[in-house]
């Protein structure tokens, strides 16, 4: 089997062959393989923590956005994110978990 789709955040979400499942304090989700290499660090024995600055902005209106697992939809008030400057490799986040996960640099 090279992957699986599951329903999620609002739609079809697609994991593929060495991605990585997440279970983020009970919520359970797929990350590209690439991207969780690029952006998380080992913290201990089978934990990681994201490691590398995001770029998010306050959803005005509802919408959804593609990512690498499939579509993320989101309300106003939720947070889109990036993991690149440019806007590249983004989902979306709500609000509180957002602001739970997360924290603002200067």
């Amino acid at each position: 089997m090279d992957g699986f789709t599951y329903q999620k955040w609002g739609g079809a979400q697609r994991c593929k062959r060495c991605d990585w499942l997440v279970n983020n304090s009970g919520d359970v989700y797929t990350v590209d393989a690439d991207t969780f290499s690029r952006t998380y660090r080992s913290s201990g024995p089978g934990t990681y923590v994201k490691a590398t600055p995001v770029w998010a902005e306050v959803a005005e209106a509802g919408g959804a956005i593609p990512t690498k697992e499939g579509v993320t939809h989101y309300s106003p008030g939720d947070y889109i994110v990036y993991n690149q400057f440019h806007g590249g490799d983004g989902y979306a986040v709500e609000r509180e978990e957002f602001e739970r996960m997360y924290e603002p640099v200067d």
